[in-house]
């Protein structure tokens, strides 16, 4: 099952230096134009030909997009794959924007 997380519980793991890989399944403009530092990129368009370069099974993964749509069918790509510990951000970028960080630009 894929765990849903908000932005804040996101938030509070990234302060506490939690182990974790945050994936960006936007698309590269999108990136270039607002991102969640230290998140890496992988588009959801090339997600299935990309996603080996990056993860591994046994990472705690944390997948967010826009507003947590593409996020999902990416978990649920790499659940299938047998990735066990993944988590969808719900409300994505946007809900990072206007709960957790004013600076990230909102579209």
């Amino acid at each position: 099952m894929i765990h849903q997380i908000s932005v804040t519980d996101l938030k509070s793991k990234l302060d506490n230096k939690e182990d974790l890989v945050l994936v960006d399944c936007r698309e590269a403009e999108e990136h270039e134009f607002c991102k969640i530092d230290g998140s890496v990129l992988i588009p959801l368009s090339r997600f299935q030909e990309s996603y080996e370069e990056h993860l591994k099974p046994e990472q705690n993964v944390v997948i967010h997009c826009h507003h947590g749509g593409r996020s999902q069918r990416a978990c649920e790509f790499l659940e299938s794959k047998g990735f066990q510990n993944l988590s969808n951000v719900t409300g994505g970028i946007e809900a990072w924007s206007l709960q957790v960080d004013s600076s990230v630009k909102r579209y």
